[in-house]
């Protein structure tokens, strides 16, 4: 906070609003600062709003609630990497953010834009000779099968006039499939925000106005059907008998396999929860240790919305 005169009005206002601050964060949360989940002092922020750019707020017909993430930015400070996520209330339509920075690869959870572009772009359904592809792109996050519909769906200029008319503010396709010393397809190295991911999940879960009703229940019974052992991430802690429709994605961003990329969306319904979760997290030593660093902060949200 700046230095302010000593002129004894202005001081009054200073204390107050250090007070206002403290309220709204809560006990134990940590102040602004460092947005990275690395070891160490720096800490996360975390945001509450009917607004995900409007920290410290409240919003939704609820009023505010007790914050989403929980202890979660204590278990981040010992954890490697960048983690950011947002989860959105159904009920409430309450926001809470963590983290922030930069925009994130998406790795398969651009699957889910692939998906919506395609259904946006064929009135409400996927070509009878795609809904193969689509199955497999979801279900079983093909690579293959992904790169096809990519170009289906106009590849990145088709997918960017999606997103833009989604609302989706800092998702940038990639402009490359093949890329130069990348091994992988680069529609994963597209990237995005938790926000963002949040914004483009409501246009299934929500108040979107893109897609038919069809073409929710279409792209949802996929996502409710993932292959069991790609049913972590979002899901994590949640019983059986819940709703959850996922979308997971996980890259190596370099040769030796040592910075990984593990991201994981969805929506979880059931036993008094409604919400959409976005997490991203980079700089992963491994694969698993990004699925297990989702699994936790997944686990804590679910809990903290009883």
């Amino acid at each position: 906070m700046r230095t302010l005169a000593a002129v004894g009005g202005v001081c009054l206002l200073a204390v107050a609003l250090v007070v206002v601050a403290l309220t709204l964060r809560g006990p134990g949360k940590a102040g602004a600062g460092a947005l990275a989940a690395t070891p160490g002092p720096s800490p996360l922020t975390t945001a509450a709003s009917g607004n995900p750019d409007a920290p410290g707020g409240s919003g939704g017909a609820g009023g505010s609630q007790a914050d989403a993430f929980g202890t979660t930015g204590a278990y981040l400070r010992g954890r490697a990497g960048t983690v950011t996520a947002a989860v959105y209330d159904m009920r409430t339509g309450q926001t809470w953010t963590l983290g922030g920075g930069r925009p994130q690869a998406e790795a398969s959870v651009v699957k889910l834009d692939i998906l919506e572009t395609l259904l946006a772009r064929g009135g409400g359904s996927v070509p009878a000779g795609d809904q193969r592809l689509a199955k497999a792109m979801i279900e079983d996050s093909d690579n293959d099968a992904a790169t096809s519909l990519w170009d289906a769906a106009g590849g990145a200029s088709g997918i960017g006039r999606y997103n833009s008319a989604a609302g989706l503010a800092h998702t940038k396709p990639s402009s490359c499939v093949e890329c130069a010393g990348f091994a992988w397809p680069g529609w994963g190295l597209s990237t995005t925000t938790p926000a963002d991911q949040i914004t483009l999940l409501r246009q299934l879960v929500g108040s979107g106005t893109l897609l038919s009703s069809g073409a929710r229940s279409y792209a949802l019974s996929l996502l409710e059907n993932v292959t069991p052992d790609q049913r972590w991430g979002v899901s994590a802690g949640v019983p059986s008998g819940v709703t959850v429709a996922l979308k997971n994605g996980w890259l190596p961003l370099n040769a030796a396999n040592t910075d990984w990329q593990v991201n994981s969306v969805g929506w979880i319904s059931g036993d008094g929860r409604d919400y959409l979760l976005a997490v991203l997290t980079t700089a992963d030593p491994s694969e698993q240790y990004g699925i297990t660093t989702i699994n936790a902060l997944s686990t804590r949200v679910w809990s903290a919305l009883r």
